[in-house]
């Protein structure tokens, strides 16, 4: 029987694996390989994930700068020689900032590049070497539904996530004859600390209370609701499938109807 066969003797990294969705993707994926590395910044983040998931698979934490070249290179290396090649790379670490246009610097604008699209790609170059050898590899980039459509007051933020959607098409058809695929989630607003702080921003700037701003970030949700981190969570596994094969280059919106493509 098909199912996640291959992901059951496969090596899974994720980064940004501390929390929100990327903590939720590192409970999901224990229950299914048997090798896990999570990456962050946050050595205390990812020790409370290691321990939640340790007595599935087994599990190391690595601090890594995803926007630092040697930093990811020396990193991913340390991964591979514990656990072996990477099959599977969950490039879920991002960051966003707000404001106006006229307000958004140059330095705002490569911050976001930095840590959405440049370090996205950056763990692709780590891995993609080896990944040619496997016969089954998954690249997952969790990018947003600001990479299909855009928002105002975050620029940046969208220009990086429509560049990460980018990537993924263009390696998706580059190696298409590999047995890589590349595909991107595209969560809309998700009960996330990116979400909090956004909302702690709104209240702080307008006179709106933090309820009445929270409608505001999910009006644009047909659903009327936050995404839940879980539910990212279970689309990774799903790309993850033994027969997820034929899916390849593409936006996987979890936004309740707001973006159909």
């Amino acid at each position: 029987m098909h199912s996640f066969s291959k992901l059951k003797s496969s090596h899974v990294l994720i980064t940004g694996a501390g929390k929100g969705i990327g903590r939720a993707i590192a409970l999901e994926m224990s229950q299914h390989a048997s090798k896990l590395t999570l990456i962050g910044r946050n050595e205390k983040n990812l020790k409370e994930v290691q321990s939640l998931v340790e007595k599935n698979c087994a599990v190391q934490i690595l601090l890594c700068d995803i926007t630092v070249e040697k930093s990811v290179q020396a990193t991913f290396a340390k991964a591979a020689s514990s656990f072996g090649p990477i099959a599977v790379l969950v490039n879920n670490a991002g960051q966003a900032q707000s404001a106006s246009f006229q307000k958004t610097t140059l330095a705002n604008l490569r911050a976001m590049l930095d840590v959405n699209l440049n370090g996205a790609f950056l763990c692709i170059q780590a891995v993609i070497e080896e990944m040619l050898k496997l016969n089954y590899a998954r690249v997952i980039n969790i990018a947003s539904t600001a990479a299909q459509k855009g928002y105002p007051y975050v620029s940046a933020y969208v220009a990086a996530k429509h560049g990460v959607l980018g990537l993924t098409r263009s390696l998706a058809l580059e190696f298409a004859k590999s047995r890589i695929t590349f595909n991107a989630i595209c969560p809309g607003f998700a009960d996330t600390d990116i979400v909090s702080e956004s909302l702690k921003t709104i209240t702080a700037k307008t006179n709106l209370s933090r309820e009445n701003a929270l409608q505001e970030l999910v009006k644009n949700n047909p659903q009327r609701r936050l995404i839940a981190p879980d539910e990212v969570a279970q689309q990774v596994l799903w790309l993850c499938h033994d027969l997820s094969q034929s899916i390849n280059g593409q936006a996987l919106s979890i936004a309740g109807g707001e973006v159909m493509s």
